[in-house]
């Protein structure tokens, strides 16, 4: 938590905003009189009916149970049941920790692969390694068995102190290797990557809003800071929301005093006051790019839009997803949940992102319709209300109904994408070769010490190319050297990030990827030519309209 938000025309606001998510708020007692009582009696009369006169014996509690999930649907399509057995994986990957190995893994030839053992974790102690192949766990065989990534996930987490045993392949080992691994807290990380990505610039990408993430951000940038970084890439693509409280935090830090950032209005819900900045945020003065795309929903649209309507920085990317919408979580007493809908939130401008899904409108195919319409490849094919106008800070015109529209548009990148390439990747071949040559090589390419280092141990492109081309022909994909040669640069870019990932885990990726990535690239530029400068500091506090 930043300690430095001390004042209580911050903290009143604010506290209404604490603990949601995504627009998700996690509270703990049912409202009273959510139905009428004639409501009440006609559901129970009607279970009651089907109980005593059904043809066939049932159970109502099952009938509904499975009801339950297509009435939450009809309200909108944020609002959803959560069965009691599948509310504590829902909510794992928001909250701080869980009770597991520590290692990520990936799933190849129906093999659990070890892609990451996570420093000071229990697999650690008892000795993964990076490369491993987890062939059985407690006895019970799990190679080759077309395993799911759920089935695993359940079979290595646990509680806290217990202990399972695991039959590992190693490449260095004939025989497979025997261990018992306690299981114990796992921190879930919201960071993928946080590193210097050229002088003076630092780059952090945040997978989600969890409950760690501000002071994963926060403690990240202050790094940066003393690796000399006066200038930010925040990456919030592929990032689809989690507690609200962290986005308005972070949004704090880029901000001066007294500037709105976020705002809720619900039918039930007491209006918030517009929730403020306090002026004590360290990256005031940074010049800030924040990469967004149709993935980037809920919180990251709060942060973006925070940043957008107060002229705070440049947004670059593709239009965001469009969710608005504020969700309270009320756990029933079978330890189901309910995520109810209870309000909208509203930029600083004062515009709902939320977009729309009214009857008649397919809501779930809405990133569909916007492929179709060409929306990915250009600006111009985006379908805005113009209707739904409003102003920023500096008096720049945004929209709302639909997402965040970027201010430097980046298209979907299909270069190189052939039917070859397509068909590799489909078949996981780029996956196992790297995971494979990783494997071979591990040593030599772990003395390199970062990713970026890694680039100087590989093989030329064509050698790299070459190899991997052999290597899908003998998994029975036939070279096809004209789509080879137009897909050249993607493939070898793709398989040297993929070794990178094998080697130096998420962060090498991405170190890798980001060398050749569009939108970052773009938001280099527009760093390098100051159109993302800080703007002056704003002595009022303009009303939003609503």
């Amino acid at each position: 938590m930043n300690k430095r938000l001390k004042s209580p025309s911050v903290w009143m606001p604010l506290a209404i905003a604490v603990a949601l998510v995504a627009g998700i708020w996690i509270g703990k007692e049912l409202p009273g009189g959510s139905l009428s009582w004639s409501s009440r009696t006609k559901l129970d009369t009607i279970l009651e009916m089907i109980d005593r006169n059904y043809v066939d014996e049932i159970d109502t509690d099952s009938l509904l149970e499975a009801a339950l999930p297509d009435l939450i649907a009809g309200l909108d399509p944020h609002s959803v049941y959560i069965p009691a057995e599948d509310l504590q994986t829902v909510n794992e990957d928001l909250e701080g920790s869980f009770s597991g190995i520590g290692i990520s893994f990936n799933l190849l030839g129906d093999t659990i692969n070890v892609l990451e053992v996570i420093s000071g974790g229990p697999s650690q102690k008892a000795g993964l390694m990076a490369g491993d192949r987890i062939v059985s766990v407690d006895d019970s065989i799990v190679a080759g068995k077309g395993i799911s990534d759920v089935k695993v996930k359940g079979m290595l987490r646990g509680p806290k102190g217990s202990a399972v045993r695991l039959g590992i392949m190693r490449h260095t080992s004939a025989d497979i290797l025997e261990y018992e691994v306690m299981r114990d807290d796992i921190p879930v990380t919201s960071i993928d990557a946080a590193y210097i990505i050229e002088p003076g610039v630092g780059y952090i990408r945040i997978n989600k809003f969890g409950a760690s993430t501000f002071n994963e951000f926060f403690t990240n940038a202050l790094m940066l800071t003393g690796q000399g970084a006066r200038k930010l890439i925040v990456d919030l693509r592929g990032n689809s929301g989690g507690y609200m409280e962290h986005a308005v935090l972070m949004a704090n830090e880029f901000l001066h005093a007294d500037l709105p950032i976020v705002s809720m209005k619900g039918a039930h819900t007491p209006d918030s006051p517009t929730t403020g900045s306090d002026g004590s945020g360290s990256l005031k003065n940074f010049e800030l790019a924040v990469l967004i795309d149709e993935m980037s929903a809920s919180s990251s649209e709060i942060f973006a839009g925070a940043m957008q309507d107060n002229d705070r920085g440049i947004i670059v990317g593709r239009r965001s997803f469009g969710k608005g919408l504020v969700q309270h979580q009320l756990e029933l007493p079978d330890s189901s949940a309910l995520r109810l809908t209870i309000a909208r939130y509203y930029t600083p401008s004062g515009r709902c992102i939320q977009k729309t899904y009214a009857p008649g409108v397919d809501y779930e195919r809405d990133l569909l319709t916007r492929f179709e319409h060409g929306e990915m490849y250009s600006a111009d094919s985006i379908r805005q209300d113009t209707s739904l106008s409003f102003s920023t800070l500096g008096g720049r015109t945004v929209y709302g109904g639909g997402g965040i529209m970027p201010d430097i548009f980046v298209p979907n990148d299909t270069t190189g994408i052939t039917s070859w390439y397509l068909k590799v990747s489909n078949l996981g071949l780029p996956n196992k070769y790297t995971f494979e040559y990783a494997d071979r090589n591990r040593e030599a390419l772990s003395a390199a010490g970062d990713a970026r280092g890694m680039m100087a141990l590989l093989p030329d492109d064509d050698t790299l190319l070459s190899d991997f081309v052999e290597y899908a022909r003998q998994a029975g994909v036939a070279p096809r050297w004209y789509y080879i040669n137009i897909s050249r640069d993607l493939l070898v870019n793709t398989l040297k990030a993929l070794i990178a990932r094998n080697i130096y885990g998420t962060e090498g990726y991405f170190e890798v990827d980001n060398l050749t990535d569009p939108a970052v690239k773009t938001a280099l530029e527009a760093l390098r030519d100051g159109r993302a400068t800080p703007p002056v500091t704003v002595t009022h506090n303009p009303s939003p309209k609503q």
